[in-house]
């Protein structure tokens, strides 16, 4: 049985951490299960991370400089498990190398990205531009499940699931078609943005369509065992589950749009932003407006700016830190100190700056 149907079993709604460019990095990653599963030992026990995209084609083509900058994305704590590492590609080939790579660092599954809107992303066929060519998208889960079956036949180890992030469709919503074409390749999971490509994040995410998922899911025959025997893997007997996503703002907002459609999960995004104690059992202590919560949530602040200059300076700049200053710093009383941070150059000039504002 894979981590998925794991979490199923304990008959609570999924809880699943975005992948997201320059804000799920290992650090953020890493603070996140700090103060959701390390610090409050609380019952999100069906709390699943994801990194950050990664290319695939650049894990497989880049030089080695290049390539040790895309591993880098790929490290991970292991209070973060279960992880899932997340590709992009429009190549077969270069998927089930990362997916056979992804097995062998020990990722708890994988996720190929169907729905990211970056148009250089889009130009390589890859994203939400696979919605555009259900065959090509088949393919990548083939390679994927096939790339860990080999991984996991010479490291003789269990196989990893893969699941695949996309959205309603492109231009237009097209989940009666799109749907299933994905389920017929039979992934773990599929995780919907229940937004087209179109309308990217400007209009109310549809749940409805995400119950509409989940009974297209239901309704289909099983078609996994119509596939060639060497495209079967020991995954392949357990029902695909359907993870919503788009507007989820935390944890019981999390489970009402589960309860109302069916789901069996959700994906958080944006609502993490600058409260990596979003996923834990106490992040409601964190909405309080006292002294007491404002300098712990500084704290944490100036803990994750110094780890992310000791786990990625040099390898991301400083400047992107910046946008979770933003995030942290929302109440009115800081805004001074919100942009007095946002001229700061190091972890050094952060701490200093919020221990004289503390004090």
């Amino acid at each position: 049985m894979n981590f998925w149907q794991e979490m199923k079993n304990k008959g609570e709604p999924i809880i699943c951490l975005a992948p997201m460019a320059d804000v799920t990095d290992s650090v953020f990653r890493h603070i996140v299960a700090k103060y959701s599963k390390e610090v409050s030992r609380g019952t999100l026990d069906t709390y699943v991370t994801y990194t950050e995209f990664v290319s695939a084609d650049g894990l497989c083509l880049a030089p080695e400089k290049g390539r040790k900058r895309l591993l880098k994305d790929l490290e991970y704590s292991e209070i973060e498990r279960p992880i899932v590492a997340q590709f992009f590609t429009s190549n077969p080939d270069h998927m089930h190398k990362a997916a056979k790579l992804a097995t062998e660092l020990g990722f708890n599954g994988v996720d190929i990205n169907m729905g990211c809107p970056d148009k250089s992303i889009e130009k390589q066929g890859a994203g939400s531009a696979l919605i555009k060519n259900p065959s090509l998208a088949r393919q990548l889960i083939r390679a994927a499940k096939l790339g860990i079956k080999k991984a996991s036949k010479k490291g003789q180890t269990l196989e990893i699931p893969v699941s695949v992030k996309t959205r309603l469709g492109y231009n237009k919503d097209e989940l009666e078609t799109w749907l299933p074409e994905l389920l017929a390749e039979n992934p773990a999971a599929i995780i919907i943005h229940a937004r087209t490509r179109k309308e990217m994040s400007k209009v109310p995410a549809k749940w409805d369509r995400i119950k509409r998922a989940v009974e297209i899911r239901d309704e289909l025959p099983r078609t996994v065992f119509e596939l060639p025997r060497s495209q079967r893997t020991a995954l392949g007997n357990e029902k695909t589950l359907i993870i919503g996503n788009g507007d989820v703002e935390d944890v019981d907002d999390a489970i009402k749009k589960c309860k109302e459609s069916g789901a069996d999960g959700a994906m958080i995004g944006r609502g993490i932003f600058g409260q990596p104690w979003l996923l834990s059992n106490s992040y409601k202590w964190f909405n309080r407006e006292d002294a007491e919560v404002m300098r712990k949530k500084l704290e944490i602040l100036v803990e994750h700016t110094k780890l992310f200059e000791e786990k990625l300076g040099g390898i991301k700049n400083f400047s992107v830190m910046k946008k979770h200053f933003k995030a942290y710093l929302k109440n009115p009383q800081l805004k001074d100190l919100r942009l007095k941070l946002m001229e700061t150059k190091n972890a050094k000039e952060v701490e200093t700056m919020i221990l004289e504002f503390l004090s």
